[in-house]
């Protein structure tokens, strides 16, 4: 059921990892130049594989677990660019080319957000099936 609120935070997850990341950037180096996603392959990749596996995860929808687990999958993928964003920016000055952060560092959390939000529903569905199940 592709109508369900999940599919909207999902959604929204995937946009906010494959369609902001080209908007928002990451830092400014010390040229003044600012510094997107697409520039560094490693925060590329991590946030198309966010956005992947957040489409996957929409049209998993008659195997309810497995979009949990796909969820679950996708938070730990954000906490892992997050980390990496966070490592990146207390590096010492002269290690990283990072003088000054942008707000694309901070997308990983508006994704995590939108998936937990997602999860929270999928939860909900789930239960209710459940209980569906226990009165037949």
């Amino acid at each position: 059921m592709l109508q369900r609120i999940q599919t909207i935070y999902l959604l929204l997850a995937a946009v906010v990892s494959a369609g902001l990341i080209f908007v928002f950037s990451l830092w400014e180096n010390s040229a003044g130049e600012s510094v997107y996603a697409q520039d560094v392959l490693i925060a590329f990749g991590m946030f198309l594989a966010s956005a992947a596996i957040s489409l996957v995860s929409i049209f998993m929808f008659k195997n309810r677990k497995l979009q949990f687990v796909l969820g679950r999958l996708n938070i730990i993928l954000n906490l892992f660019l997050l980390g990496v964003f966070v490592y990146w920016s207390l590096t010492l000055p002269g290690e990283m080319d990072i003088s000054e952060k942008g707000i694309g560092m901070f997308l990983p959390i508006i994704s995590i957000v939108f998936i937990v939000l997602a999860n929270k529903a999928i939860k909900k569905d789930e239960d209710l099936v459940k209980s569906v199940d226990r009165l037949r």
